[in-house]
């Protein structure tokens, strides 16, 4: 029983559980009261309006998933009314739902609540369209919108109970799933320091950089979950006291895991008959394996060990690094202060894994201020919306894109089977995506995610005739969607296509709708890629230069943070780190940038070599500016150093004037002074202390990394040669 008990608790943490639970609950009681009360003929509608609502739901607290229930039922009984009264007239039918389909994918401009708003409500319109193709009796389509608006309303108010009685449940997943990808992080940065001679390093370093763009969103999910739950005021309780410091506890954990002392192949070189490297490298990965040992804590709500194994691990690189200090070899001394401060760093994160308590504790003394960047006025969201109402805005480009797209998925249904053609509507909406190479990806998975759902639906209906079965399997198929749509969505369409055909089917022959639905899906993923083809494409090689300037200008701008608490002390305050995380997303905007480039035409790609090789010293320009960031602290040698100031006003010149180059699409001239500036700051006094020492290190080493960051984004802006 102990065992069963563990392993339900283990399944009731999972993150999906909650939401699994929550969309069984509303399913499988609509499907006990149709059973029951032989209603099945209302099954399908229901169960497409809980869909719609699923969809539209969004990470709030109580008051503020209450309106957004309120708002998406009025956008749903809008849009369905809309349906039914202008679906037997073809123009102004077509030319509503492609007004509505570009004013909702503008809604996206205020939010994640209005863009997934705006989602749902074009897929409900969809719906209502398909549940009066199949119909065929206009008098009964009240019924059917009743039947939609229902279902949505019965989860919409499922979904605000729940939200009242697990209010931090959501906050508490995040953070679990932020320390777990931040373990991970530090496993993969463990990986670097093996002391290994040609090694393949760049390799290393771009897998590193991918798990740093889940570790930023993972940062930006929780800071996000805290914020809807607690608020933009920063002021914390004894409840909340606890999701706010492990917070600041992995975003202090990514900065320091993020940092770099010195170059890896020099360390590797000169320590390479030392077990120093290895003792780093199992530090490193014990503490990445805690890190995920702490989010699964997170998540069960049970205490959390650090480990003896993992202390011992930091008491051996002390002792490591006591002994190469005895060998008193004077060309060690830099880079043994560099792994001093490696060493600093992992005993920073050590300190605060042992000390990471699961009692709630409030914070005293700390900025907990947390940038919200949501619009709360209607000036606000007017001002976001006209921002958004240009041809330069991602989302007007998509909305156009998807507007027109149903224009011709609507014209080619007229044309080649005006029944049962409405999947191709709906087919244009979900794989159409901002991006070609996302639409591309969608593509595929939906066409596959058909195919294999269409092969399951015809062997359910031949096997399991009988009604009940027929329902419970209905039932499966809509969790499994759930459960996977977001990450899985070739699994999820698959699920979805059973489920849809296997209530239709409850309504009248399925078997008719399995041909029909297949046409539909080719059509309509066909008119999808031509639309993200050719209108007003957002090929990311036209627009990689802008990015990288970006990544630059956020960099500048967390150099004058860092630097400025040296001179002023160290606070940890909104300022800062909404430079630090800037910085981050930047970084995160490049990598996903020359992620979906992979996918998208030869002819469109641009010089995509150039692209990975400015992102891997972009990195390394962030893990160095980390490092002064990790040990900032007020230093007047700092302060009182002329060649410090002399640096730093030239790497700040440097970077503003090849981020500058980079948006005019321009290579940068070289700067003459950036050499002998790394050589004056390398040359450092006896008598100075720790932190000017660490300062001139870091802003030698960014200086000297300057030619090259110059060199591949002049590469990366040129066409690429065929």
């Amino acid at each position: 029983m102990p065992r069963l008990e563990r392993q339900l608790g283990q399944l009731w943490a999972h993150e999906k559980a909650s939401y699994g639970l929550r969309v069984f609950i509303a399913l499988s009681t609509v499907l006990a009261y149709g059973w029951y009360d032989d209603q099945i003929a209302a099954i399908p509608g229901l169960f497409l309006g809980i869909i719609a609502s699923a969809i539209a739901e969004t990470d709030d607290n109580g008051w503020g998933r209450t309106k957004s229930v309120l708002l998406s039922l009025l956008c749903f009984g809008a849009a369905a009314a809309s349906v039914v009264y202008l679906f037997p007239h073809p123009l102004p039918f077509i030319g509503a739902l492609a007004l509505a389909a570009f004013g909702l994918t503008l809604l996206g401009a205020l939010g994640e609540r209005y863009a997934s708003i705006g989602q749902a409500t074009v897929t409900l319109a969809i719906y209502t369209m398909l549940a009066m193709d199949q119909l065929k009796a206009p008098d009964m389509a009240w019924r059917e919108v009743a039947h939609l608006l229902i279902g949505a309303a019965w989860y919409g108010a499922l979904s605000i109970l729940w939200t009242a009685m697990f209010a931090n449940r959501p906050v508490r997943e995040r953070l679990a799933r932020l320390f777990f990808e931040l373990g991970r992080f530090l496993q993969l940065k463990a990986d670097l320091f093996e002391p290994v001679r040609h090694s393949n390093l760049e390799a290393r370093r771009l897998a590193l950089a991918e798990q740093n763009v889940r570790v930023v969103e993972a940062l930006n999910t929780a800071k996000s979950a805290i914020l809807s739950r607690f608020g933009r005021s920063g002021r914390p309780g004894v409840q909340s006291g606890l999701y706010f410091r492990l917070y600041y506890m992995a975003q202090d954990f990514h900065e320091r895991a993020s940092s770099s002392h010195y170059p890896y192949e020099a360390l590797a070189e000169t320590f390479f008959h030392s077990d120093v490297l290895y003792r780093c490298r199992r530090l490193l990965s014990l503490q990445g394996k805690a890190c995920q040992a702490l989010g699964q804590a997170i998540r069960l709500r049970q205490p959390f060990d650090y480990g003896e194994q993992a202390r011992q691990a930091g008491q051996d690189l002390h002792e490591s690094l006591r002994y190469l200090r005895e060998q008193q070899r004077p060309h060690w001394a830099r880079l043994l202060g560099s792994l001093q401060l490696l060493a600093h760093n992992l005993a920073s994160i050590e300190r605060q894994l042992s000390e990471a308590s699961l009692a709630d504790t409030p914070l005293e003394g700390v900025d907990t201020r947390l940038r919200d960047s949501s619009p709360h006025t209607l000036r606000e969201m007017a001002t976001r919306l006209r921002q958004a109402l240009t041809p330069g805005s991602l989302l007007f480009r998509h909305g156009l894109r998807i507007a027109l797209a149903l224009i011709a998925g609507y014209a080619v249904l007229k044309l080649v089977h005006p029944e049962n053609g409405y999947w191709i509507l709906l087919t244009i909406v979900f794989v159409c995506r901002p991006h070609f190479g996302a639409t591309r990806r969608r593509l595929f998975e939906r066409i596959g995610g058909t195919l294999a759902g269409l092969g399951v639906t015809w062997a359910v209906l031949q096997l399991f005739p009988g009604t009940e079965l027929q329902l419970l399997l209905a039932l499966a198929a809509a969790l499994l969607f759930f459960f996977t749509r977001t990450d899985r969505y070739l699994v999820a369409t698959a699920a979805i296509t059973v489920m849809a055909l296997v209530c239709f089917n409850l309504l009248g022959n399925g078997f008719v709708l399995i041909w029909p639905r297949l046409f539909d899906t080719l059509i309509g993923c066909a008119i999808a890629a031509l639309a993200s083809l050719l209108i007003l494409p957002d090929w990311q090689g036209r627009r990689l230069h802008r990015v990288m300037a970006q990544v630059l200008a956020t960099s500048n701008a967390y150099l004058e943070q860092v630097l400025g608490q040296y001179r002023s002390g160290m606070r940890d305050d909104l300022p800062y780190r909404i430079a630090r995380r800037d910085m981050h997303n930047a970084d995160v905007a490049l990598s996903v940038a020359l992620s979906n480039m992979l996918r998208e035409p030869g002819y469109a790609r641009g010089n995509l070599d150039g692209g990975f090789r400015f992102l891997a010293l972009s990195n390394t320009l962030l893990s160095y500016l980390s490092a002064l960031g990790a040990h900032r602290a007020q230093s007047a040698s700092v302060d009182a150093d002329p060649i410090i100031d002399a640096g730093h006003r030239q790497l700040q010149q440097s970077l503003a004037q090849l981020a500058d180059a980079l948006g005019r699409r321009e290579a940068a001239s070289p700067q003459e002074e950036e050499i002998a500036l790394a050589d004056a700051l390398e040359q450092v006094p006896d008598d100075i202390d720790d932190k000017a020492r660490l300062v001139r290190t870091q802003l030698a080493l960014m200086l000297r990394l300057l030619p090259r960051l110059r060199g591949t984004a002049a590469e990366a802006i040129q066409p690429r040669q065929r």
